[in-house]
């Protein structure tokens, strides 16, 4: 029987990642019988309640500002068009729906108050309900677990190293407090990564070492194949091979047996034999719909297609953990406190994302 350790080292986790094939798959799918129903995949949906217009200068997003990549930018959705939006992900089989808005952090106000309001709304449908809207404090994380927040998402992106060469405007260090900001409440954690951004072996064994360490470990942790888009400053490297997405998701599994693995971004590009691998190395959570915040996905009824073919079944809601009660905006413990927080500014630049961010000007 397979334990959840917190310590595992990044050599121990290379020396995994780079087992003979076979031999990785046979554990990882062990491993996965043990503490999942190995034809059970959960279904997400993924909807971009705000687009466009970030801060940020992430190398691999086509939302930041200063990048030109043809992305309009929107204004905040309203609690009926996220509805009615949540509505159809059910019809369409999905049990959760991620709500993605293209903020640096949250601040206390108005869109907050909407947003809280688009998670009273979903969680009533009897659907989880996740939000990734950058860093949060402490007291705004107790908002979102009181209106009925089932998951956060806040991603490490990935090692601590190499993660100053994707991203200088924050740092790693508020990913991981907004993390602890979230597990101070009753709400689950999501938080993965991205393979194909030029990264190591190592560094993909580095982002694994800093989410196993957590304690607990995140209860879903996606694996994000890069989809360059042009006008980033990723839009030359190269597409993941299937074999390092599959060699990825099993490592995730044997290093951390209870969560739940989800095929992101990048599936347009994975053959169905390829997925099928995805799912026998230990993933069981995909996301569904035809677009991903910005990026193509496959459409919904030919991933029901796939289940069909392969024998898998939609994880119903709330399998892994409770419903969580919606208290109204009336009845809230928990009031805006206006909070202005410091969260850090690197004094680095990294070369790239200035040369391509001065071109799309």
């Amino acid at each position: 029987m397979s334990i959840t350790k917190h310590n595992w080292t990044k050599e121990e986790i290379i020396a995994i990642y780079n087992k003979p094939m076979m031999d990785l798959l046979y554990e990882a799918a062990s491993i996965h019988r043990e503490h999942h129903d190995p034809n059970v995949v959960q279904v997400s949906t993924l909807v971009s309640i705000k687009t466009g217009g970030c801060s940020e200068d992430c190398g691999y997003c086509p939302q930041a500002a200063r990048y030109n990549t043809g992305i309009e930018g929107n204004n905040l959705m309203s609690v009926n068009q996220v509805k009615e939006q949540a509505i159809q992900a059910k019809t369409g089989g999905s049990s959760r729906v991620c709500m993605g808005a293209a903020w640096r952090n949250v601040k206390d106000g108005p869109e907050f108050d909407q947003v809280l309001e688009m998670v009273r709304t979903i969680n009533k449908m009897d659907m989880e309900v996740c939000c990734t809207l950058g860093m949060i404090t402490e007291n705004q994380a107790k908002r979102l677990a009181e209106a009925g927040l089932y998951a956060y998402n806040h991603n490490l992106d990935t090692s601590e190293d190499y993660y100053k060469e994707v991203i200088s405007t924050r740092g790693f260090e508020d990913r991981l407090q907004t993390i602890e900001n979230v597990r101070k409440t009753s709400v689950t954690v999501c938080s993965g990564g991205i393979i194909g951004m030029g990264e190591s072996v190592e560094d993909r064994a580095g982002m694994l070492v800093a989410l196993s360490t957590l304690n607990p470990q995140p209860e879903s942790v996606p694996i994000n194949a890069l989809v360059p888009v042009e006008g980033t400053p990723m839009q030359d490297e190269k597409p993941v091979e299937i074999w390092e997405m599959i060699r990825m998701v099993a490592t995730t599994r044997i290093v951390m047996p209870e969560t739940q693995v989800r095929l992101s971004a990048g599936r347009m590009n994975m053959s169905r034999e390829g997925q099928a691998m995805c799912f026998f190395a230990g993933a069981n959570s995909i996301f569904a719909g035809d677009k991903l915040l910005t990026t193509p996905n496959p459409d919904v009824n030919e991933d029901m297609k796939m289940f069909d073919l392969l024998g898998l079944k939609p994880q119903k809601p709330f399998k892994k953990a409770a419903q969580r009660p919606t208290v109204e905006a009336a009845d809230s413990q928990y009031e805006s406190l206006g909070e202005k927080p410091k969260w850090t500014r690197p004094s680095h630049t990294i070369e790239k994302n200035l040369e391509v961010s001065i071109k799309g000007k």
